[in-house]
């Protein structure tokens, strides 16, 4: 009898994962959509995104709300008043640098320069006020906001009466803070662009070839599992993405001062949610790849999918500044939660147990999008 050997899917999982790999590294499209276009928006945004025109200034729970200083304060453009945030959130921000101020305002009780004569009026002797202020280290725009509180004061000052008390008196203080640089913003947001390009495009296009071609259908002749032409292709997209994203990594920390505030454990927690956030947005470019009947329908789909991402997701500027419905629908993308929890976990030093509810999210929408998945991807 001869001896022949069982059927390893196994070997035939990594075959498939190497010849995939090397199929993507030859692919200009992959290069530049993973490498290149995230590494030229690093270059360009780290240049110029360190001068915003605006200050982000947040609310206690605990100011008056109701006085001329505030309703003054509201009304200039440059200024971007924080009041739904949590306390708490808006403290760990201010430390950061991710809001410049935090401001207080507290009507003080009236005392009075002894008693009046017949006829005259109680004259204080304190303003009415009492603007209070915390600045941080993190931030370079506390100067803005004092000038602009300066100048507030010194017009509604010149309205009054002479001899009068100025209307508010300021009391400002700065906390320590680590600086938080646009990079630290800007390059996890690049990371997930990153992701969601290779994750939708490059699957889609590559399960469309593969059942156009017929590569697929011979498959079937051979004794390889499903499983294993998907997984070879998870693998190889995962390595290739690891590898950009550790480049991308690399690059912001040594040339534009990224902050990897656990140094190569961030880089770890990292690699970690990459992984996830590409298996997640593998699903969409199944669900293309079915859907699609040729390959120049691939871009239309990808983009529906890709664009709101891009630009809704806080890729390249905050969401703090979109209105109220904007950052509702914000709030519901997957790309959104990677960016989020990318920075945590950079920035802030957070590990994967911190950032559960983003990674809940995320969770979500891999059952969402496989569930989908499964009803619309054919494998001929």
């Amino acid at each position: 009898m001869s001896d022949k050997k069982s059927y390893s899917n196994l070997k035939a999982t990594l075959a498939i994962a190497k010849a995939s790999f090397t199929s993507i590294i030859r692919s200009p499209s992959a290069v530049v959509f993973s490498l290149a276009f995230p590494l030229i928006f690093i270059v360009v945004f780290a240049n110029i995104g360190d001068k915003p025109v605006s200050v982000s200034v947040g609310v206690a729970k605990t100011s008056d709300t109701t006085n001329v200083i505030f309703r003054t304060l509201k009304s200039v453009k440059m200024v971007n008043l924080i009041t739904s945030e949590p306390t708490a959130d808006m403290e760990s921000d201010l430390s950061k640098g991710s809001i410049d101020a935090i401001i207080d305002i507290q009507k003080t009780p009236a005392s009075v320069s002894g008693a009046p004569g017949i006829g005259q009026p109680v004259m204080p002797t304190k303003a009415p006020l009492a603007v209070n202020v915390r600045y941080t280290k993190a931030s370079q725009k506390g100067s803005i906001l004092k000038s602009v509180l300066n100048n507030i004061l010194f017009n509604i000052n010149s309205l009054m009466a002479p001899n009068t008390p100025s209307v508010a008196k300021i009391n400002e203080t700065t906390i320590s803070g680590r600086e938080y640089k646009y990079i630290d913003f800007l390059l996890p947001g690049m990371l997930g662009f990153s992701l969601l390009s290779s994750g939708v495009f490059g699957t889609a296009f590559v399960f469309l070839s593969l059942r156009i071609t017929l590569v697929i259908k011979r498959f079937f002749a051979t004794p390889v599992k499903k499983y294993s032409i998907v997984l070879g292709e998870a693998i190889a997209r995962l390595i290739f993405s690891w590898i950009g994203a550790l480049f991308i990594i690399l690059v912001g920390h040594f040339f534009f001062g990224f902050t990897l505030i656990h140094g190569v454990v961030t880089v770890i927690n990292m690699l970690i949610l990459s992984a996830l956030g590409l298996i997640v947005f593998m699903g969409f470019g199944f669900i293309i790849s079915g859907l699609a009947k040729n390959e120049s329908s691939v871009p239309p789909i990808a983009n529906v999918i890709t664009l709101p991402q891009f630009l809704l997701s806080g890729t390249f500027f905050s969401t703090a500044a979109f209105p109220g419905w904007l950052q509702h629908l914000s709030d519901i993308l997957p790309l959104t939660y990677l960016n989020i929890a990318m920075r945590h976990v950079a920035f802030e030093g957070a590990s994967l147990f911190d950032v559960t509810h983003q990674l809940l999210i995320l969770g979500v929408w891999f059952l969402v999008v496989y569930g989908v998945a499964v009803k619309t991807f054919r494998w001929e």
